[in-house]
């Protein structure tokens, strides 16, 4: 893929609601890279290969990226892209297939869940809000979130911004029940 630049965000929230709990910091990184889409301007195109085989290369590279920043085991993770306008949505979904997905759960060290994902077309400098989840178990409450990443630049008309994001623990203070990360059995990454 032809990348004409690479973006990491981290967040790093203390308190919520104006308290703390005993669980540290909750540390939301996202990485994202801003590539050149092969099929814009171009007729439709059932096969969508160009995208969807460089993907997992990709992951892999952002999925680093993002596990320096975060700096400690990955807990919740997403996924998401954002199409120029000379694109279609189905360009920003063929970047995010499972060749995406499987490369960036083998570099974060694993994970059965259900990866969230979201897309959408968009001009530069639209916010992508990236959902996150458990990675070993979808049902896991607490870590239901969403980081937040926008580059003023991207992506152009031309371009898809390809992004992941990861986490370190679930919300501060959360406290609406559900399974408990420690309940899961790991057996199908949904309990």
């Amino acid at each position: 893929m032809d990348i004409r630049k690479i973006v990491v965000v981290v967040e790093e929230v203390h308190t919520e609601g104006g308290r703390s709990d005993d669980l540290g910091p909750l540390r939301k990184v996202a990485a994202a890279a801003v590539i050149r889409n092969p099929y814009a301007g171009r007729p439709f195109s059932h096969d969508l290969r160009e995208l969807v085989e460089p993907s997992a290369e990709l992951a892999r590279l952002l999925a680093r990226r993002a596990l320096d920043a975060l700096g400690c085991q990955v807990e919740g993770f997403g996924k998401g892209a954002i199409v120029g306008l000379a694109g279609e949505q189905e360009h920003a979904v063929a970047c995010l297939t499972s060749v995406f997905g499987d490369a960036f759960r083998e570099t974060i060290g694993g994970g059965k869940a259900w990866l969230p994902s979201v897309t959408k077309r968009a001009s530069a400098g639209t916010p992508i809000d990236i959902p996150t989840a458990y990675r070993h178990a979808l049902w896991v409450r607490s870590h239901y979130d969403t980081v937040t990443i926008m580059v003023p630049d991207a992506p152009l008309p031309d371009e898809i911004m390809v992004c992941l994001a990861v986490t370190n623990r679930g919300r501060i203070n959360e406290r609406l029940g559900g399974l408990r990360k420690e309940e899961v059995k790991g057996e199908d990454g949904l309990r």
